[in-house]
């Protein structure tokens, strides 16, 4: 029995400029411009980022989350 299609995963790339890593996380494309990463892509839709990218956007939106979680 064929597999259905939507249980077929693609591979998906990071989609910052110059990467050519598998992407691991999707966000927001709006919040990996604001933290001053370059996207190859729309930002208004997800971004797909590798783990190194992924982990270079936590630590700089590190300060904005932890005020967004304190109520600020």
């Amino acid at each position: 029995m064929p597999e259905p299609k939507h249980a077929v995963e693609k591979a998906q790339m990071c989609d910052i400029e110059g990467c050519k890593s598998e992407a691991e996380r999707s966000v927001a494309g709006k919040k990996v411009e604001k933290a001053g990463l370059k996207l190859s892509s729309d930002p208004s839709k997800n971004a797909h980022l590798c783990h190194a990218h992924y982990k270079e956007l936590k630590k700089k939106t590190k300060t904005d989350r932890t005020l967004e979680r304190l109520g600020w």
